[in-house]
């Protein structure tokens, strides 16, 4: 009995392992994050070569995202000011359509012939199981949202940490659950040293 249950929880903590949000960070090795306590969101370029935007504060996504930030950061004790901030904030999202090719096994379908078996006088069946055919590949077309958080130096507007994250986007919008997700695990990578 103790198996199945290690076995049932070993399963269990792979599956929300496999399920739970990939984030990437890049940061400047020579500022102490951990004296790091207030910000303030800033604008970025508004023009269409820079990496950072002005954020849309009408756009219920950009809302969304935004109170989702601001939530995380208040858990690990940072607030937000509008003077003499540690740090400048702003976020960009970046919505891209990427064809993908999927590969799937194709195998052939097991049976059973039955013959009949004279001296015995009876049918025997006798089993053929599957065989591998081969591939079955085609190409998806698959919407990837990316949320990119930058941080950056007030007196000299260089970014010191940036952390991003990407996932598939099901259906027109990002759902809440994915912005809340994504941010999370922005943010959880502010903890890790």
């Amino acid at each position: 009995m103790k198996k199945f249950i290690l076995a049932g929880l070993v399963t269990t903590s792979l599956l929300l392992l496999g399920c739970s949000q990939k984030a990437f960070v890049q940061k400047d090795n020579s500022v102490d994050f951990s004296t790091i306590k207030t910000y303030a969101w800033t604008e970025g370029d508004s023009d269409k070569d820079s990496t950072t935007r002005r954020p849309d504060i009408n756009s219920l996504r950009d809302q969304k995202i935004h109170e989702s930030v601001e939530k995380y950061l208040k858990e690990l004790g940072w607030s937000e000011t509008q003077t003499n901030p540690d740090v400048f904030l702003v976020f960009d999202v970046v919505i891209e359509k990427e064809v993908r090719d999927l590969s799937t096994p194709v195998y052939s379908q097991p049976m059973t012939r039955w013959y009949y078996n004279p001296r015995g006088r009876r049918w025997v069946p006798i089993y053929y199981p599957s065989t591998f055919w081969g591939y079955d590949t085609r190409s998806q077309i698959v919407r990837e949202g990316t949320l990119t958080l930058t941080m950056m130096n007030p007196q000299t507007d260089k970014s010191i940490w940036q952390g991003w994250t990407t996932s598939e986007i099901y259906g027109k919008k990002i759902s809440e659950k994915q912005i809340d997700a994504s941010v999370k695990a922005i943010i959880d990578k502010l903890k890790k040293p």
